[in-house]
């Protein structure tokens, strides 16, 4: 992992577990396999802990780690580094993606709550009046009761999304193409099409992986679908909407937004999308920020423990379902 990360990804206790658990040097971290230093320890590493920063383990790596057998991830997604030699091998994966999933849903569920209330739009008001106003008549829709979320997608995030909306009075609703009725009531959302998702919901929050499918899913057309004053929440990728459409409905003032990822991931400074009143823009923070990188951390170190005792992995990443997750 990136050096710079592992005073502020694991704590004291979680070193003290993972030293206790392997033979593990707490100050050798490495960004790049191919120094003579990594060489010599790679040839003796059974178990590779990752977070973000891992070079990929290509077959060069691997040759040079005869006894590597399980790679330990503290971060999401594995595919930078994870390569097919990696599964050709058989070597075990875990990741703390759901650890991960967990700050990006209350983010989500906030910003949920705030977007039915109207709160950027009410606070961008009272800022420019100053003075009293009858703010119920401004707002007669303003509010939470009986008002319409939709999730699109059924990952980690999304799931863990209506688990926290449940006990609100909203209505949710779920498009994911891997989820029938059932399951979707299960998770007590009803299932529909991405188009009727759009055109139906309040608030449309995005939680799909980054895939060559999902390229634009929220397009042109699906944006003109959505209601006037709904807003979009994307934690996702910026690559899943259209962002010069998006732009475009915002500038207009027809929608709302929280963006969380755009594309670039850094917009350039002119980007109208720092100055609109109807925007919140973070800097792709909803995910493990501060101290809640301990978390990854930890659930990485219960990883490790159970790969000790020989016990499988809580949370595996199975090659299989790569082509449908981040």
């Amino acid at each position: 992992m990136t050096p710079d990360l592992v005073g502020r990804l694991v704590d004291d206790e979680t070193m003290d577990r993972l030293t206790t658990l392997a033979e593990l040097d707490p100050v050798f971290v490495v960004d790049d396999f191919t120094t003579p230093e990594a060489a010599a320890v790679l040839a003796e590493t059974e178990v590779i802990v990752s977070s973000w920063g891992c070079p990929p383990l290509d077959e060069a790596v691997l040759a040079a780690a005869p006894r590597l057998r399980a790679v330990v991830h503290a971060a999401g997604s594995v595919k930078h580094h994870v390569t097919e030699a990696c599964w050709e091998r058989g070597i075990q994966v875990s990741s703390a993606a759901w650890a991960n999933a967990l700050p990006v849903a209350e983010y989500t569920v906030a910003n949920v709550l705030f977007a039915n209330k109207q709160v950027l739009r009410l606070s961008a008001d009272y800022r420019e009046r100053r003075a009293p106003h009858d703010w119920q008549a401004a707002y007669p829709e303003a509010g939470n009761y009986r008002r319409t979320t939709g999730v699109v997608g059924a990952s980690r995030i999304g799931r863990r999304v209506l688990e926290l909306l449940r006990p609100f009075d909203l209505e949710l609703l779920l498009h994911d193409p891997y989820v029938d009725e059932a399951e979707a009531a299960a998770l007590g959302a009803r299932s529909v099409t991405l188009d009727e998702l759009c055109e139906r919901s309040d608030v449309v929050s995005v939680h799909a992986p980054e895939l060559p499918s999902t390229r634009h899913m929220i397009d042109r057309r699906r944006l003109t679908l959505m209601r006037d004053g709904a807003t979009l929440v994307n934690t996702s990728r910026g690559s899943l909407i259209d962002q010069d459409a998006l732009v475009e409905e915002l500038v207009s003032g027809r929608l709302n937004a929280v963006l969380d990822v755009t594309v670039p991931e850094v917009l350039p400074e002119d980007s109208p999308l720092y100055d609109l009143p109807n925007v919140l823009l973070t800097p792709h923070v909803a995910g493990s920020l501060g101290g809640e990188l301990r978390r990854m951390a930890a659930a990485a170190a219960d990883e490790l423990a159970r790969y000790a005792n020989g016990s499988p992995f809580t949370h595996p990443v199975l090659r299989g379902d790569l082509d449908r997750t981040a």
